[in-house]
């Protein structure tokens, strides 16, 4: 059974013979199974959302130089699989099976979610779930636990840190289940009870609760408008006596700041001074709207002798659903971690390591087109927010996911709670506070495609001007969870 998503865009037939690659014929039972499949992997890989319109069977034929006969009988097997939809005057359109027992809901039925930062998958996956299906073939010959991570994907992640200027090698990294799992493994690995970690405010609403989780208690410096406050860092490792700090140094969730370089080396030397090891945040490094990572600042552990753990994902540069992150550390701690990692969890899955590591095997034209298309959204979401909430103010970010939008009055709860009502979630400012505050900020997403972001943003206007001076209503939604 097919969904039955109504169309919502058009590929052309250029599009359609781009996307399919190499794709040749050779034969007309062959060729038309050999169509089929390429378009069925870039329906699966997300490159032809569901509810795209296809190309008339002629066109194609025409474009790809094959007969029409071939074309009908490629259809025959989408429709056959669910993939294609087609009606008598309105062509065909790409479809996802379901099941039976399922309905797909229209996709102006969906809320609008801006409290996750996170898009949906670059191009590419299902290509490199079939590449790697020979190494995974021979995996299954093993017991399939990997304590610090397959092999190739430490490599790829360490050749990657090596070309942004911090030499590494593979046994200084471990593979987790996502920076958030690396920062819980860490936060058990090396703080106790009652201990203190240093944190930014505002910072990362996971961060916060993960250092919660741990029992330990999070001391909070505020940013200042042009950045991190040094000199309230340092009073701060001096007063508090910190046992870790936590920090997100490029493109700052949810400000979008970078650290430059000396404001790196001042940071790291205080935490030196301090011999306070400190777990820098890297889920958004590869996300440079307006340059080249490998261009950018090194790396924090590169700026002194300082304990530096980095911590990456995979989750905002590729997909979330790929569950896979990464800790960058000295060996002895690397060691330290895996070790105490057994008492919660055993490794991470196989086969999505040896996808991630496939895809870093050339990262850069995958990564430029994810960059490209997060800074028309940006730009998209800057140019709305302008339009419809001319009132709200916010620095555009050079790199990351989110707008940081400075609210008129301090009705950041309110709004979040009234939006779920017009079909949007957002999260409030006081979700990224350690001990509570900051009504007055508002986090918004440039994940979604421009028109959807531009719809969000109107409809969280009217939602303004209705909770301008209200108690705050009950949500029915109860919490909203961040990414």
């Amino acid at each position: 059974m097919a969904s039955s998503v109504p169309p919502s865009g058009r590929v052309s037939r250029q599009q359609l013979v781009r996307l399919l690659g190499e794709w040749r014929a050779h034969g007309s039972r062959q060729g038309s199974a050999g169509l089929a499949a390429g378009i069925k992997l870039v329906v699966l890989d997300g490159q032809l959302p569901p509810g795209t319109v296809l190309p008339a069977e002629r066109e194609l034929a025409e474009a790809l130089g094959v007969s029409r006969t071939l074309v009908g009988t490629a259809w025959d097997l989408l429709r056959a699989d669910g993939l294609i939809v087609s009606r008598r005057g309105s062509g065909s359109w790409t479809a996802l099976p379901v099941a039976a027992d399922r309905t797909w809901a229209s996709l102006d039925e969906q809320p609008l979610d801006l409290a996750r930062a996170a898009p949906e998958a670059v191009p590419g996956i299902a290509k490199a779930i079939d590449a790697v299906r020979s190494r995974f073939a021979a995996e299954l010959a093993g017991h399939g636990y990997h304590d610090y991570g397959v092999d190739i994907l430490r490599e790829r992640i360490a050749e990657r840190y090596t070309a942004r200027g911090l030499p590494t090698d593979p046994a200084e990294v471990l593979i987790t289940n996502g920076a958030h799992h690396a920062l819980a493994l860490v936060l058990r690995t090396m703080t106790d009870p009652g201990d203190r970690v240093l944190v930014e405010l505002p910072t990362y609403p996971n961060a916060i609760d993960a250092i919660k989780a741990a029992h330990a208690i999070p001391v909070a410096v505020p940013l200042v408008e042009d950045g991190w406050d040094h000199e309230g860092i340092e009073a701060a490792l001096r007063q508090a006596s910190p046992r870790l700090a936590h920090f997100i140094v490029d493109f700052h969730n949810p400000t979008g700041r970078r650290l430059d370089a000396d404001g790196r080396a001042r940071l790291v030397s205080a935490l030196r001074r301090a011999r306070t090891p400190v777990v820098v945040d890297e889920t958004l490094v590869e996300l440079d709207l307006d340059g080249d990572p490998l261009d950018g600042p090194a790396p924090l552990p590169a700026f002194g002798e300082a304990t530096v753990l980095a911590v990456g994902s995979a989750s905002k540069s590729h997909w979330g659903g790929l569950r896979l992150g990464w800790v960058r550390a000295p060996r002895d701690v690397i060691r330290r971690i895996a070790a105490a990692r057994h008492a919660y969890d055993l490794g991470s899955p196989v086969l999505e390591q040896l996808v991630l590591a496939e895809l870093y095997a050339d990262p850069d034209p995958v990564l430029r087109e994810r960059r490209t298309e997060i800074a028309t959204r940006r730009d998209a979401l800057v140019a709305a927010v302008r339009t419809h909430c001319p009132q709200w103010t916010f620095e555009v970010p050079g790199g990351g996911l989110s707008l940081w939008c400075r609210l008129p009055e301090p009705i950041g709860t309110r709004l979040a709670v009234t939006a779920q009502n017009f079909g949007v979630r957002v999260a409030p400012g006081s979700r990224f506070a350690a001990h509570g505050g900051l009504e007055r900020w508002l986090r918004l997403p440039y994940t979604l495609p421009p028109a959807q972001l531009a719809e969000a943003v109107r409809r969280l206007s009217l939602v303004a001007e209705n909770v301008t001076g209200s108690p705050a209503p009950i949500s029915p939604y109860g919490h909203i969870p961040v990414a």
